[in-house]
């Protein structure tokens, strides 16, 4: 018998009419913009299904824009997002997909430059009452939730990467919920996604990228 939380019948504390077109699509893009690491200077949204069908109406439009802009689900200021970017000087657009089918019906992807030119695109599905998955990262396929606190390390697929980071986190005594290798295909770009129900140590970024094979780390307290 699965558990069902209170908060999966009352949904999340939002600014916005859907818990899914609104407050799943801000945490998406929040997710995304802690991926990235740096200051957005450029976004580009594209919308699939029912995103792309009625993302004006809903404020999903409103809701990417203030998640990469750090907003949570619960400010006001989402409402005001567009405005709010432009003064930023955030450049930001929308375009839609209908084609592609085999999609979930909320889908998103967000192609981000930052300041410092580093470009990365995250593909995110809102799957209702404001929970979402990161299911693509840069053309690899992953799985992550973003209810736990995470590190994502990009790496070469080598022997030895994943017992390298599995020391590092146990040397600061980091409990792990859930770990998962993802990869393009053997010996290439691989995303070692390991969760854990504790907050991570901020300089744990480097220790990992101590590791020759580590290309870049991502640091995401839940």
């Amino acid at each position: 018998m699965s558990f069902i939380s209170v908060f999966d019948v009352l949904g999340p504390n939002m600014i916005g009419p859907s818990s899914s077109h609104t407050a799943g699509a801000c945490v998406i893009a929040g997710l995304a913009q802690k991926m990235l690491g740096s200051a957005i200077k450029r976004v580009e949204f594209t919308l699939y299904g029912s995103f792309a069908r009625t993302y004006q109406g809903h404020g999903t439009d409103r809701a990417l824009l203030g998640g990469i802009m750090g907003f949570s689900t619960d400010d006001t200021r989402i409402a005001e997002s567009f405005e709010i970017a432009e003064r930023k000087g955030l450049e930001f657009s929308f375009k839609t997909n209908e084609e592609e089918k085999e999609v979930h019906p909320n889908t998103v992807d967000i192609n981000m430059i930052g300041q410092d030119n580093r470009v990365m695109v995250v593909r995110g599905e809102s799957l209702g009452g404001g929970k979402v998955r990161i299911v693509r990262i840069n053309q690899v396929d992953v799985d992550f939730t973003g209810e736990y606190s995470a590190v994502i390390v990009i790496h070469q697929d080598r022997p030895g990467v994943a017992a390298h980071i599995t020391k590092c986190l146990s040397l600061h005594n980091v409990n792990i919920a859930f770990m998962r290798i993802f990869r393009e295909t053997k010996g290439c770009t691989a995303y070692t996604i390991v969760e854990s129900d504790g907050c991570l140590p901020e300089h744990i970024t480097e220790e990992l990228q101590e590791n020759s094979f580590v290309h870049d780390v991502m640091l995401i307290q839940s």
